[in-house]
């Protein structure tokens, strides 16, 4: 991972050399100069949200003039292609960010500086949207990208499976300890059923709530690793329990996925964030027997604590028509169409007070408690090289899902891992 970090770091300056952009970082073509009127091309990278998206990019062309082209590029190949645009100048105009990236760009000049426009904005209200996810798109006192959305977790449960176990539904009053009582009594002896799932890689929205809600931590007070804090240890070690008693197999989930199994009717719940929400409500057999409840709580401190996050809107630094790009991040971060956003069901709104038409966008599901998980967050953690350490620190955890290694030992592994590459990144 350091050798590729590096290899990305200089591609991205040299991205920044190649194409005249090294002042890019100060001034980012915010001054209006390039063609108003050309198009723009914009990058998402979940088809769940592509129809309301383009409801607002069209919405948008019918208030500017400006065209715009969406492009939807599955995950792993968005940060692929986008990468290799930074090296080649042909980046997306308007595109998507996300936290484990925004450092990268940031700090080599790919993304249009738009500081002095939301500076100058008339129709932004910046104080409506979470401090946490605002500070996360600025680097050195610049902004360069504005709140998409917001992001909490959820427990997602089978309807059909608990009323054959006759097992009431969850409620938000369970205990870490009760859902796990209840996810054995789900789970049948002959494989046919499992009670829970969850993979290493389902970080955001599975294991990282519950070492939070018990009290530990992925990143301590001093922004090193928390994988040496007992209570991080004896959370994980919970977690390793559910693994291996009422989840399939490790090997069954990484190549089937646990939302697959969950919509199979192999597996009686699982947690899931609010972004997963828009695909949910098309799948057939999820609409008929599936409803959510609230992440269950610490015994001892009654807390129920969902990590969230949240998608920025960034532009290239290199775009033919910068008023325009900015334009378009303004559009989409206005009141109007965050909550058109959420009205829309593309997904919960990053401005305060809006999601609660998100609430409403289905009623499939009874999607509250995604907005009572926002009575206690905590935003999900990050450096400025997040994935530096993350990436290990999920292969590191594939050992215990696997059988192949104690969780005591792998969360000494990850320590170690996390604070030499942190210590690197400072």
């Amino acid at each position: 991972m350091k050798r590729r970090n590096k290899v990305l770091a200089m591609s991205l300056a040299a991205a920044v050399a190649a194409t005249g952009l090294a002042g890019c970082g100060g001034s980012g073509g915010s001054n209006g100069s390039g063609d108003p009127n050309a198009p723009l091309t914009v990058a998402i990278w979940d088809g769940g949200q592509q129809a309301g998206l383009q409801e607002i990019l069209d919405a948008f062309t019918e208030s500017t003039g400006i065209k715009t082209q969406l492009q939807v590029i599955e995950w792993n190949s968005y940060w692929t292609l986008l990468e290799a645009g930074a090296s080649g100048g042909d980046m997306p105009d308007v595109f998507w960010m996300h936290s484990n990236e925004a450092v990268k760009y940031m700090s080599n000049g790919i993304l249009l500086d738009i500081t002095d426009k939301v500076a100058a904005s008339t129709v932004l209200e910046l104080e409506k949207f979470p401090e946490d996810l605002k500070a996360m798109y600025q680097w050195e006192g610049k902004t360069y990208a504005l709140p998409k959305d917001m992001d909490t977790i959820a427990v997602w449960y089978n309807k059909t499976l608990f009323d054959e176990a006759g097992i009431p539904y969850p409620d938000g009053s369970w205990t870490w300890d009760e859902f796990y009582e209840i996810a054995q009594k789900l789970t049948k002896d002959d494989g046919s059923v499992y009670g829970f799932a969850a993979n290493p890689s389902n970080e955001q929205d599975t294991w990282m709530n519950i070492v939070y809600t018990m009290g530990g931590c992925v990143l301590n007070d001093q922004g090193m690793s928390g994988f040496d804090d007992p209570k991080t240890i004896a959370a994980m070690e919970f977690i390793d329990q559910m693994v291996h008693t009422v989840m399939p197999p490790a090997s069954t989930m990484s190549e089937t996925g646990t939302d697959v199994l969950f919509g199979s009717g192999k597996v009686a719940m699982i947690s899931q964030g609010s972004w997963m929400v828009a695909g949910f409500k098309d799948n057939e057999y999820i609409a008929a027997n599936a409803d959510v409840a609230r992440l269950p709580k610490d015994a001892a401190t009654g807390r129920s604590i969902s990590l969230y996050n949240g998608l920025g809107w960034a532009a290239s630094a290199g775009t033919k028509n910068p008023e325009g790009a900015y334009q378009l991040i303004e559009w989409f971060a206005t009141k109007d169409m965050q909550q058109k956003q959420a009205e829309l069901g593309v997904t919960m709104a990053a401005y305060e007070g809006v999601s609660d038409q998100w609430v409403n966008n289905t009623d499939k599901f009874d999607l509250s408690p995604y907005l009572e998980a926002m009575d206690d967050v905590v935003f999900r953690p990050a450096t400025k090289s997040t994935l530096a350490w993350w990436n290990p620190m999920v292969e590191e955890l594939k050992k215990p899902w696997n059988g192949e290694e104690d969780m005591a030992t792998a969360c000494a592994n990850i320590t170690a891992i996390m604070n030499e590459k942190i210590a690197e990144e400072n």
